[in-house]
């Protein structure tokens, strides 16, 4: 990993996945589910017996959920330290990289593995988008704009 890049990287990936799992912790609240089967419902993309935990499969949802986010974190934060152009013009990219998360995750991965959960509805999608574009790819961006803002054009 380019030097410089741990600090932002976990910073990005504290905030935007933060502020994702609170949306979809409210979301579930709202529509009168449980945050703990959410939880497991994420911990069981990569280990399907996980909604079965209890307590430790949603600790594990949890763990998914900000490994995932670490990725995204990572992939972004590493492009904007190669590509000057997206540390430029921050809520731009910030947009589109939101855009490009969902389409892997919803377009993707979560149909590779949860094959029933579509197609997903207009509502979803709506809320989908959001989540990507506002509490995800802007956030990310804006804290790679504001960290790697000092660091030498290539």
């Amino acid at each position: 990993m380019p030097n410089g890049l741990l600090r932002p990287i976990l910073l990005a990936t504290l905030v935007a996945g933060t502020l994702d799992i609170l949306a979809a912790v409210g979301l579930t609240l709202f529509y009168a589910g449980d945050p703990m089967n959410m939880l497991r419902g994420v911990a069981s993309g990569p280990i399907p017996g996980a909604t079965q935990w209890g307590s430790a499969g949603s600790v594990l949802g949890l763990a998914v959920h900000f490994a995932l986010m670490a990725i995204m974190v990572t992939v972004y934060m590493i492009a904007a330290d190669r590509r000057p152009m997206l540390r430029s013009k921050p809520l731009q990219w910030g947009v589109i990289y939101g855009l490009i998360t969902y389409v892997v995750m919803n377009l993707i991965v979560v149909p590779l593995r949860f094959p029933a959960a579509f197609p997903p509805s207009p509502r979803g999608v709506a809320t989908q988008l959001f989540c990507h574009i506002v509490l995800v790819g802007i956030p990310i961006a804006l804290i790679a704009a504001r960290y790697l803002r000092r660091r030498p054009f290539a």
